[in-house]
């Protein structure tokens, strides 16, 4: 990620006194609390097409065998 926003960033917190940087560090945490895990859509939307007809009707098969 390194860009420019990421350098922006960077810069900016260098300037300010180490009791905001403090307060800084703690909005980001909080922030990349809020990011949820998994993987992206896009790289789902990627795979569709890849699963053949005949696979995908041997999965609906052992499923529906599995929750009888």
């Amino acid at each position: 990620m390194q860009n420019t926003t990421f350098q922006e960033i960077v810069e900016k917190l260098a300037t300010i006194p180490p009791n905001l940087q403090r307060q800084v560090l703690v909005y980001m945490s909080e922030l990349s609390d809020d990011i949820p895990e998994g993987t992206p859509i896009q790289e789902f939307l990627e795979l569709a097409g890849t699963i053949s007809l005949e696979d995908l009707e041997q999965m609906k098969q052992a499923i529906e065998e599995e929750s009888e």
